[in-house]
């Protein structure tokens, strides 16, 4: 789920078809008059009435169903560049990030999280213009519905799924960054809810709502990417996890299944809950989706801490996160750096497992940094503002 700024751009209205010419379209052909110095007729009046008559008919319909087919709806989606926040800075007078209950240090510079508009259904309509205008331009990706929304998908789930996301990558990102900081918190992965996927394979029959889930294939689970981790490598197979139910540890065994993206899952949706020392307060209206939480969690880093962490610099950047910091990979890369690109920002972090995807899609003027975790966001973020060479040179880039 990529982040979606709402409401989604709002599609253009097709162009409109002119109506047939009354001097062009009456005008007859040379063949319909009679051939000069033949003595020969073209047929008789009443017929070449009827002819004319015809061919504007014939015409009509064409041009109706030229109209027809531009205003249809499409079955693809448009993904564009949205706009960017600084998650250091403010927004309709507020900050975006406060935090009570420890000391805070005054920011510079920008460590601005990025968004993408997806235009088409459910939650809009893409009309074949659309379409060709996105075609020719190169900030613009073009995608079947059904790779994003599967079928049947309203508007309401749209919207309900992004803010869901969104409320569980603010936690997320909050742990990632009090992790960083040495802050000791506590945290607990629960089962809060199954799929449908899930009564398929008989993990509901195993795994129960309000399962606590502390280990997978006998390694502690710190987060969601750790589990996400196991599921992968069992490629199908049951994985084995350790799950604290009614105050007691036990073992279970969860079937595994590959969905027609490729991908394995469980059919269980888990959600961290944590119990933090200080009051993080994240506010941002009308943004969804997980991929802001690597931006949070720098944003929140550099609040808590002395001096400026960009060194007034012009930081743009996306990516989910774990609890353990853990960046993961999003959607609609190439569009978030043409935006942050666009709004000024001269360095840009993107997840590493999208780095293959800005191959040659990177505009000139704006570094692209590849990074795995939250420490190494915040690395090579200082490392630019400290001027330090050597660790750049040793960071890896995109594009």
């Amino acid at each position: 789920m990529t982040d979606q700024h709402q409401p989604p751009r709002a599609a253009q209205p097709a162009p409109s078809v002119p109506e047939p010419d009354p001097e062009q379209t009456s005008a007859a052909p040379s063949s319909d008059h009679p051939a000069a110095g033949t003595g020969t007729s073209a047929g008789p009046p009443r017929r070449r009435r009827l002819r004319r008559g015809v061919q504007l008919v014939a015409g009509a319909s064409a041009l109706l169903l030229g109209a027809a087919s531009l205003s249809a709806p499409s079955a693809f989606l448009i993904e564009s560049p949205g706009p960017t926040f600084n998650t250091i800075g403010e927004t309709d007078g507020h900050p975006i990030i406060t935090v009570d209950g420890a000391e805070t240090y005054e920011t510079d510079g920008n460590l601005d999280l990025t968004t993408v508009y997806v235009n088409g259904q459910p939650t809009s309509v893409v009309r074949v213009p659309d379409m060709i205008r996105g075609w020719f331009d190169p900030s613009v990706d073009i995608e079947p519905h059904e790779l994003v929304y599967p079928s049947g998908t309203s508007a309401e789930e749209v919207e309900q799924q992004n803010a869901q996301a969104m409320t569980s990558s603010q936690d997320q990102a909050v742990a990632a960054a009090l992790d960083e900081l040495g802050i000791e918190h506590s945290q607990r992965l629960e089962v809060v809810e199954f799929t449908d996927g899930a009564e398929e394979s008989g993990a509901d029959d195993v795994l129960r709502i309000g399962d606590q889930v502390v280990a997978a294939a006998g390694e502690p689970v710190a987060g969601v990417q750790g589990l996400r981790d196991a599921v992968t490598e069992a490629a199908g197979q049951p994985v084995g996890l350790d799950v604290i139910r009614d105050g007691e540890r036990q073992e279970v065994e969860v079937p595994t299944y590959e969905e027609s993206d490729g991908q394995h899952y469980m059919g269980v949706l888990l959600q961290g809950r944590f119990d933090f020392p200080v009051d993080v307060d994240i506010r941002l209206d009308d943004v969804g989706g997980p991929s802001a939480g690597m931006m949070f969690s720098l944003g929140v880093i550099d609040t808590l801490t002395e001096g400026s962490m960009t060194a007034g610099e012009h930081w743009a950047g996306t990516g989910t996160v774990d609890a353990d910091g853990t960046v993961g990979p999003i959607g609609g890369i190439a569009q978030k750096v043409r935006g942050a690109e666009a709004e000024g920002a001269d360095h840009f972090l993107a997840p590493a497992g999208n780095c293959a995807g800005l191959e040659g899609r990177v505009p000139s003027g704006i570094d692209v940094y590849s990074v795995e975790d939250v420490h190494q966001g915040r690395s090579i973020v200082q490392a630019v503002g400290d001027g330090d060479e050597a660790a750049l040179d040793a960071a890896e880039t995109c594009g």
